[in-house]
């Protein structure tokens, strides 16, 4: 069959998107990773999936498939390229969109056509909830990795994060340390691990090496749970920028109970068709 797609980008952060309302097609991990890849496929790190709500309290259905094949419960860059998708399809004309996703539903704001605001969700400490083998919750935790004890922070955003602080994200060890942390036998449904530099109280940057994508140009979620680990610790304020390898995120988070929001940009890169 042919399956039409969009490819767009949320700071670098790439995806194959794909309406499943117009057109019918059952996902395989084969054919996901055919699209992902990028050299006999489309190319992205995640492929985003357009479906109609099981549910009367929501608008969409969200699925995100890694480009290893393996689906995930949340994408936070997705959810803001996902937004402008449905609404450059007119499968709705609301500018405020709630969508279910495997992590639990997400609201979605869209300000302009190219940056869109994300209710994210409440971010989860207890570690059996992340879920992550500790006997306690604690802000920090410390790691046994590869003979080092390494400190990190450890919360969910509707995914895993380890959230590691640096001195400096270019010189940090992502390729080699983000596949241990990723797969460390203390996060038993694997973990996306983040370095964090912190520039002032009010900007970080930040590399994420993503769980099943490998390191990404951004990562939403991943922003997200920075933010929050340097809110926590006290390092940053309860607004920030983040820089990212493929562009600036904005997070705010107000505290304990409350919903982190993040703020960021959306582009369309080119639509086309692709035999499955």
């Amino acid at each position: 069959m042919l399956l039409k797609f969009t490819k767009m980008h949320g700071a670098g952060n790439d995806f194959v998107v794909i309406d499943l309302i117009s057109q019918r097609y059952r996902p395989r991990e084969q054919d996901i990773r055919m699209l992902a890849d990028r050299h006999f496929g489309i190319g992205c790190d995640q492929v985003l999936l357009v479906e109609a709500p099981d549910s009367p309290d929501v608008d969409f259905r969200y699925r995100i498939f890694n480009a290893d094949g393996s689906e995930v419960e949340n994408c936070g860059n997705g959810a803001r390229c996902f937004a402008r998708f449905v609404r450059d399809k007119q499968l709705t004309g609301k500018r405020v969109i709630r969508v279910q996703t495997a992590g639990g539903v997400l609201e979605l704001r869209v300000r302009d056509k190219h940056r869109v605001e994300v209710d994210m969700g409440i971010p989860v400490f207890a570690p059996a909830d992340i879920p992550f083998a500790a006997t306690a919750m604690a802000d920090h935790y410390t790691l046994a990795v590869d003979g080092q004890q390494l400190e990190i922070g450890a919360l969910s955003m509707g995914n895993p994060h380890a959230v590691l602080r640096v001195e400096d994200v270019d010189t940090a060890p992502v390729a080699t340390l983000g596949p241990v942390l990723e797969r460390h036998p203390d996060f038993p449904q694997r973990v996306n691990a983040g370095f964090m530099q912190v520039i002032s109280d009010r900007e970080i940057r930040l590399r994420v090496y993503e769980r099943g994508a490998g390191e990404t140009l951004a990562c939403g979620t991943g922003a997200c749970a920075a933010a929050v680990y340097g809110m926590l610790r006290g390092w940053l304020r309860d607004t920030v920028t983040v820089q990212l390898p493929g562009g600036k995120l904005e997070i705010s988070w107000a505290g304990a109970g409350h919903a982190v929001i993040m703020t960021g940009p959306t582009a369309v890169v080119f639509e086309g068709s692709i035999k499955i």
